[in-house]
């Protein structure tokens, strides 16, 4: 699951669960992790997220 808050804090990034569980917080400006660890999957779905104007 990704989850985005309209208002919340910078730099603007996403939160990623699994399983209810907190896998990776990703600062979408910069590309790279806030806190936890990112997969190849995630970030592939992240990548088309933003193309797709969704993030």
């Amino acid at each position: 699951m990704f989850v985005t808050y309209i208002g919340d804090h910078d730099p603007r990034h996403v939160h990623v669960y699994q399983e209810s569980r907190l896998v990776v917080i990703w600062d979408l400006d910069h590309n790279e992790a806030i806190e936890g660890q990112i997969n190849r999957t995630i970030l592939e779905q992240i990548t088309q997220l933003k193309k797709e104007g969704r993030l």
